[in-house]
């Protein structure tokens, strides 16, 4: 994202949500082994696109220990019972493109419980950090104990780019020192040279950790897959590699195609086979549609945009911040000859090729890039779905890359437990109890009636509670 809005910067800027008190049902107590039982409900397991109606769904500490017909599984003795009549039980949902707080801001720890509970309240019971730094590491541990309410987290090395990693050796050094301290990947951003790239790949391999994020403008997409990269975010070097190689040849080499470039010169006819090639390559993708919305359309004024519901969960000088960093960006692209039609049709090139990936079935992972630009943690993602619909994915689709699709990951690129993201005995307990069938719309998933994190129930009273404590502090 540092072409367009510089993470760092993104945020630095929530230094301006600190605050010393915690906010929500924080924090969580250690897992109970008392039994939570979900009695009498419809389950969607999310191993295939189907609804099991009349379940009960047993959880004993943080895994599910029984599933089965309501009228043939027995509910232990003493557990909680959770009335399932007219609600859906279905996984809980993973951003994969997420950020917290670095340890360099003095409120992180006030700033994180925050930005946690709001990924709780909105059903997302995993995340991926994708800024790493060192006070992460132990918020992991903390996170997976209970100790703190929050999701599962995946935590990234710091960044691997053009200034923290100018030559191969640097990078190597980065990979081993990284790999030694317990990151779970390692985070590429722009401005890698190929040598420097390569050496990373090289030495990621020899000591066994993947890497993911950005393609950076000199390595593109098809060497990034040749190399091994295990995710590509924001749909990175897809559409560069979808205009013609005279156009290429124009432009300086190892910059950025501009948005006016792509907009006029990406075939989408190439489309279908590369995204056939993704799916041979089994690389995975992280489109992260919204952020790129936010950054490119003219068809909303930073006003409004400012005015989404979701932005009482932000300070009113951040939210400020945001309107006037959208003006000078709109200022910027029509200075650039950056029209709203021509943003249009870049984003609209965008979401065909989305559309492309799934349709050949090349492996997609569900996330957003926030917080960022107008985008609330956890809201963010319910308006990333919006726009996946309107791509002309299905329901299934969506909540397969941000469940079962996201246990793949976890299990073979980050070689850790998988065993989460569908609603199957032995499986790691993040749930979602719904008012409303999600798979008939995705619009339900707003409909929540309660959130399980790893065992640990989440009723909608708390969740509207913490909601309404984040929305009263950051109004003052």
């Amino acid at each position: 994202m540092s072409r367009f809005f510089p993470r760092r910067a993104a945020l630095a800027g929530l230094a301006t949500l600190g605050v010393a008190c915690a906010t929500g049902p924080q924090p969580a107590p250690a897992q109970d082994q008392k039994a939570t039982a979900f009695v009498d409900v419809t389950v969607i397991p999310l191993d295939r696109d189907r609804a099991l109606e009349r379940q009960t769904v047993v959880v004993r500490g943080d895994r599910i220990v029984a599933m089965g017909p309501a009228a043939g599984t027995q509910v232990p003795s003493g557990a909680t019972r959770i009335d399932g009549r007219g609600k859906y039980l279905m996984p809980g949902l993973a951003e994969m493109h997420a950020h917290v707080v670095g340890g360099n801001n003095p409120n992180h720890e006030a700033l994180n419980r925050d930005i946690l509970f709001l990924y709780i309240a909105n059903g997302i019971t995993s995340i991926r950090a994708m800024l790493g730094a060192p006070n992460q590491l132990p918020l992991r541990e903390q996170l997976r104990r209970g100790e703190v309410l929050g999701p599962t987290m995946y935590v990234s090395a710091p960044s691997l780019n053009g200034n923290s990693a100018p030559n191969p050796d640097t990078a190597a050094k980065l990979v081993r020192a990284h790999k030694a301290a317990g990151y779970d990947f390692l985070k590429v951003h722009p401005g890698l040279s190929r040598d420097t790239y390569d050496a990373i790949a090289r030495t990621a391999e020899e000591v066994s950790i993947t890497w993911a994020g950005h393609v950076p403008a000199a390595v593109g997409l098809r060497h990034a897959m040749a190399a091994g990269q295990s995710t590509v975010d924001h749909l990175d070097g897809l559409l560069e590699a979808s205009v013609p190689d005279s156009v290429l040849a124009s432009l300086p080499p190892g910059q950025p195609v501009p948005v006016g470039v792509l907009a006029s010169h990406v075939d989408s006819r190439r489309f279908a086979a590369l995204a056939s090639d993704i799916r041979r390559a089994g690389v995975w993708q992280v489109p992260t549609m919204l952020v790129w919305e936010n950054l490119n359309t003219q068809s909303q004024t930073p006003e409004e945009m400012g005015a989404r519901a979701e932005m009482k969960y932000a300070a009113r000088q951040q939210v400020a911040n945001y309107v006037n960093q959208k003006r000078n960006q709109i200022t910027a692209q029509r200075n650039n000859g950056v029209t709203s039609e021509i943003a249009a049709r870049y984003l609209a090139l965008r979401r065909q090729a989305l559309k492309a990936l799934a349709d050949a079935g090349a492996p997609l992972l569900m996330g957003t890039d926030s917080p960022q630009l107008f985008m609330v943690p956890g809201f963010a993602l319910h308006r990333e779905l919006g726009i996946i619909a309107e791509a002309g994915l299905t329901p299934y689709q969506m909540y397969e890359s941000g469940a079962k699709n996201v246990a793949r990951y976890v299990a073979e690129q980050l070689k850790q437990d998988g065993r989460f993201g569908t609603v199957a005995v032995g499986n790691r307990a993040d749930l979602v109890l719904l008012d409303a069938n999600p798979l008939q719309s995705v619009a339900n998933l707003t409909r929540r009636a309660g959130v399980m994190v790893r065992g640990h129930w989440v009723s909608a009273a708390e969740i509207d509670k913490g909601l309404a404590e984040l929305a009263a502090k950051y109004a003052q």
